[in-house]
């Protein structure tokens, strides 16, 4: 991993981050009902993408940290599939919101790609 000495030097960790509080935001707005079931598995899959990099930097051997970023990935396809059923229950008002995960799930989610082909080679 080079001279990266914490993951939170990771552009990959950071950008979970960002995911994170943009789904904690976004489901702000999600109707109470909905506490235990979308929102809930929408912030437990968020807050999993950075916590398993993390997890995977922390093993310090690149075939584990390969392992926690295909957990990461799945957790973004995860959420991915959680925003569109959201969306199609007309959970979600905030377009621009919407788009902008999207977006970054779908940024992230290359990025991972990237960094795990890195690891491998």
């Amino acid at each position: 991993m080079g001279g990266i000495k914490s993951y939170k030097e990771l552009l990959i960790w950071q950008k979970g981050i960002k995911i994170v509080v943009l789904i904690y935001k976004l489901t702000n707005n999600f109707p109470k009902e909905e506490i235990y079931a979308l929102t809930s598995q929408l912030k437990r899959a968020s807050v999993s993408i950075p916590s398993n990099i993390a997890e995977g930097f922390g093993r310090q051997t690149d075939k584990s940290f390969n392992h926690f970023l295909n957990i990461s990935r799945g957790s973004l396809n995860e959420i991915e599939t959680q925003l569109i059923i959201a969306k199609e229950l007309h959970f979600i008002s905030d377009d621009i919101l919407f788009n902008e995960i999207m977006f970054l799930i779908e940024e992230e989610s290359k990025m991972i790609n990237a960094f795990s082909k890195n690891l491998k080679d």
